[in-house]
């Protein structure tokens, strides 16, 4: 039976933390049917149960209602029959709690304020981001060295901290190591693997990403200044106290995976003519027909495309001399897509892993809005690692290239495909 309703969405880690905690405690969680963030939590019902609008939040199906992502890991720890989540003994619940706190103040949050810091959600400047960066190797530091004579946090069984971890380095991973820098937490990197791949927890927090590079800071862009008449001056009673920018927004939980919006200026891709090409439909298309053949998505696409609209391009990672595993590479694929989430509407694209281990190429092929490529991609910092090539889909090689990248059977100098990923 289920305990009730857990409010979230599936990429957001405080999630991934609860949904696991009740699954190896043997307890059931339902996750709502329909939910849009930024929209459903802000309607009068929701704010009602969960004043701050936050997820994740949880339901039960007594009434009681329950928010922040730490006190409802606890809650559902505390419930579940015979598992180890939770020790009898005072000192190591007291352990557990502790390495709780630590995993979250001591690197998560840190680690959120740095995303914010080079989304430009937050005012950044490189020395601010550096220390946020630096708080959290210095958490991960204390972690490592704790780990290094030990296989969990706290006793010889998982509990809840060693979940509360993982959910938080799977973060941290993707956002301030590099591949140099995660060489200093084996141990880390160890007990990660342990936890995620114990067969109740496989599914919920899937593979683990390596990234080779980290998420960049880009200081923002200086705006020119143009001369304008002075305007009048406001009366006393005109003016407003600015707003501090804590008081403006409340800050919400795993900002890094669902970051409050605010107010953006429009993107120049929407600015684009209109186009008869839906990319949705052909993501739809890809996901639900087989690729090649009569009635096929690569036969909805042709028939379908608009290439004053769209353009199709082949994408080379350019260091596969660097590659070694396969997996390792997939995985690299998939920091990629993951940082291309703000192109989600105007990118769709397919890449795989050719070859075999240390000996491999990664390559595939884009379907991107407009007719130039770096605005669709450049919200990702490490897309200049990657080469472009507009497709022409007349020439019968171009051709030949984007219909074997989308069915994954794509060979490039004898190196045939191995794995792949898909962003859509």
């Amino acid at each position: 039976m289920s305990l009730g309703t857990l409010w979230t969405i599936p990429t957001q880690s405080g999630g991934k933390r609860i949904r696991a905690i009740a699954t190896f405690g043997g307890l059931k969680v339902d996750l709502p049917e329909s939910y849009v963030h930024h929209e459903d939590n802000k309607k009068a019902a929701f704010l009602e149960k969960f004043p701050h609008g936050k997820i994740p939040a949880l339901e039960t199906k007594d009434g009681f209602y329950l928010f922040e992502t730490s006190a409802i890991a606890r809650y559902i720890a505390s419930l579940a029959p015979n598992s180890s989540l939770l020790p009898s003994d005072p000192k190591d619940a007291a352990l557990v709690d502790q390495w709780n706190s630590v995993a979250d103040s001591e690197i998560a949050y840190p680690v959120s304020i740095a995303v914010q810091l080079c989304r430009g959600i937050l005012p950044s400047t490189k020395s601010l981001y550096t220390a946020f960066v630096e708080r959290a190797l210095r958490g991960l530091t204390t972690v490592e060295s704790h780990l290094s004579t030990r296989t969990f946090l706290v006793g010889e069984r998982i509990s809840l901290a060693d979940i509360t971890l993982v959910s938080v380095f799977m973060n941290a991973n993707l956002v301030v190591l590099d591949a140099e820098l995660r060489k200093k937490f084996p141990h880390i990197i160890r007990h990660a693997e342990t936890i995620v791949n114990q067969p109740s927890l496989k599914d919920i927090f899937g593979p683990i990403e390596y990234p080779e590079k980290a998420l960049q800071f880009a200081p923002p862009a200086k705006e020119k200044k143009e001369g304008k008449p002075a305007a009048a001056p406001a009366s006393k009673a005109e003016k407003k106290p600015k707003k501090k920018a804590e008081e403006e927004e409340e800050e919400e939980e795993d900002d890094d995976l669902v970051p409050k919006e605010e107010p953006k200026a429009k993107n120049p891709l929407d600015l684009l003519p209109k186009s008869s090409f839906n990319l949705d439909d052909w993501k739809r298309a890809y996901s639900n027909k087989e690729t090649r053949g009569p009635g096929g998505s690569l036969e909805w696409f042709y028939q379908n495309f608009d290439k004053e609209g769209f353009s199709v391009w082949r994408v080379d990672y350019k260091y596969n001399d660097e590659l070694t595993a396969i997996f390792m590479s997939s995985n690299l694929i998939g920091g990629f897509f993951n940082r291309l989430e703000a192109a989600r509407k105007y990118l769709f694209g397919s890449m795989g892993v050719l070859g075999e281990s240390n000996n491999s190429v990664i390559s595939g092929a884009l379907v991107a809005r407009g007719q130039e490529i770096q605005p669709v991609v450049d919200c990702a910092p490490d897309w200049e690692s990657y080469s472009f090539k507009k497709l022409n889909l007349d020439n019968a090689e171009d051709r030949a290239f984007f219909e074997a990248a989308n069915a994954w059977d794509l060979e490039i100098d004898g190196k045939k495909w191995a794995d792949g990923k898909n962003f859509k």
